[in-house]
């Protein structure tokens, strides 16, 4: 075998396979749901009320100079 000879041995294999391979891309389809998307947000705010509790407190404290 010559040179020539044994590089299309080697490379008919993979010409072969990049070929098959290209012909198998895969498609992506975006579609939009059927359903309406849900989103569920259960929160709890409680900032506001801490924040009175901590002014109320600091008064109180600022009142009282002995309770401490």
């Amino acid at each position: 075998m010559n040179k020539r000879t044994a590089l299309r041995a080697m490379l008919l294999p993979s010409i072969t396979a990049v070929s098959l391979a290209a012909g198998c891309s895969p498609t992506v389809k975006v579609e939009a749901p059927d359903k309406p998307i849900v989103i569920n947000m259960n929160i709890k705010i409680d900032h506001e009320i801490r924040v009175k509790v901590d002014r109320e407190l600091d008064s109180l404290l600022d009142t009282k100079k002995g309770l401490f």
